[in-house]
């Protein structure tokens, strides 16, 4: 029996202390935990169906599509007062 326990070499091993190489004892004798930073902050971007552009980018794009809606706008408002010349200026007929 005297052999088992002097294999026994973790049976008074302070288990609360082992691991503990990201710990500092102070003179209070309490451990201070230092702290990580993390390595990467992951952006989540708010809609997830709209491509993640830079500003510039994303402000000549999306200026030109505004661009180009108030243009087609302009360009139907055309044909129709065009369409209402030819017609007579008459848009709807109530009576008939």
């Amino acid at each position: 029996m005297a052999g088992e326990e002097s294999r026994d070499i973790l049976k008074n091993v302070d288990w609360k202390t082992v691991g503990a190489g990201s710990t500092v004892a102070t003179e209070s004798s309490q451990p201070i935990i230092k702290k990580r930073l993390p390595k990467k902050i992951r952006q989540v971007p708010d809609c997830y169906f709209l491509p993640r552009r830079s500003w510039p980018s994303a402000l000549a794009f999306y200026g030109a599509v505004s661009a180009a809606g108030v243009g087609a706008g302009m360009l139907l408002e055309v044909w129709i007062n065009k369409k209402i010349k030819e017609d007579g200026g008459i848009i709807w007929e109530m009576d008939k």
